[in-house]
């Protein structure tokens, strides 16, 4: 069976595929020689390293202006159309806030539309005045003299925030909630996790990978309600004491097994009738099948393990072959009519 663009499930329909970008960056850093020609390759180290930094400059302008080309219906969270923008846009500075832009809440708690010449989704920023990837910063002026901070959220770069501009109704993660975040990588959407539950939640991040895992622990040495946890998520009870009972778990680890890794992670550490949101890879688990079959597995498996499917949208344009799956834990029974 065929898929559109950010096709959703509410169960019991399948899953589909959507298609998305790909990016990267080139360039390599020129040396310099002892001997002879040094004039000649100062000359070509500098024209390398001018065509890196310009190869660096267009590939985040241009992430960021395509960013919220969709953005017709952003309040309802759905988006539409695939494909690159015609030419560049997007700055490097922070967006100014003031009388030109209007911030408004999304109907996900904790998460706000920056309403302007581009209509963004961001997230309010728990320590001003710092960035973390190099997200574009917002700020608005109150009418008390204040001003408050806003983080441009980047789809191309978070499971979640595209899976909020797919149209999901529920993301489970809300001010106060305490969320176990498996694959935190270096901390780009922990840290929105982090904004959205605010001071009184917390995230437990947790991240294999020792190198991101550093990156990780730096944005969470100022944003306080993380808990960075440097360890293989396959393995729970090697941080069963570092970590408590939790609302959410949202799980975006990319391995073949990753259904089992959540549902383990679920049995200790979270409360009956939670959530989790799962972000599934296709091509991580069996690339020979089409992406619909490997999704429609994928859900059988978290059915085994008590959690009850509640969604499934397709992430499209942002990710291609991906589903972000939600479902409820241990979800109560219906009581039977007399």
């Amino acid at each position: 069976m065929g898929f559109g663009r950010n096709e959703r499930l509410t169960y019991a329909d399948r899953g589909g595929r959507g298609g998305a970008m790909s990016r990267g960056r080139g360039g390599s850093r020129g040396g310099f020689s002892d001997r002879g020609g040094r004039a000649v390759e100062e000359e070509a180290a500098l024209a390398v390293t001018e065509e890196e930094e310009e190869a660096e400059e267009v590939a985040e302008e241009v992430a960021l202006s395509f960013n919220f080309r969709y953005n017709s219906n952003l309040t309802k969270g759905a988006s539409r159309g695939r494909g690159a923008p015609n030419g560049r846009g997007g700055g490097k500075a922070g967006a100014k806030g003031g009388a030109k832009v209007v911030i408004e809440p999304h109907r996900h708690q904790g998460v706000f539309i920056a309403r302007g010449k581009e209509d963004m989704l961001c997230t309010k920023n728990l320590v001003p005045g710092e960035s973390v990837y190099g997200e574009k910063r917002i700020s608005v002026d109150n009418a008390d003299g204040t001003k408050t901070e806003y983080r441009v959220w980047n789809p191309f770069r978070s499971k979640i925030a595209a899976g909020i501009l797919g149209g999901l109704d529920n993301i489970h993660i809300v001010p106060g909630a305490k969320v176990l975040y498996l694959g935190a990588a270096s901390g780009t959407s922990v840290s929105h996790v982090a904004d959205i539950v605010g001071p009184t939640g917390l995230v437990y991040a947790v991240e294999f990978s020792h190198r991101p895992g550093r990156e990780l622990i730096n944005m969470a040495k100022k944003r306080t309600n993380v808990i960075p946890i440097i360890e293989d998520a396959r393995h729970p009870h090697k941080y069963r004491m570092l970590v408590g009972m939790v609302d959410v778990i949202f799980a975006d680890v990319a391995q073949p097994d990753q259904a089992r890794i959540i549902t383990m992670n679920a049995h200790l550490f979270l409360k009956n009738e939670g959530h989790i949101v799962i972000s599934i890879k296709a091509n991580c688990i069996d690339s020979t099948v089409e992406a619909p079959t490997v999704f429609a597995r994928e859900v059988k498996k978290l059915q085994e393990d008590q959690v009850k499917p509640q969604e499934q949208l397709t992430l499209e344009p942002y990710e291609r072959d991906h589903a972000i799956v939600v479902g409820q834990y241990r979800a109560p029974k219906k009581s039977k009519s007399a």
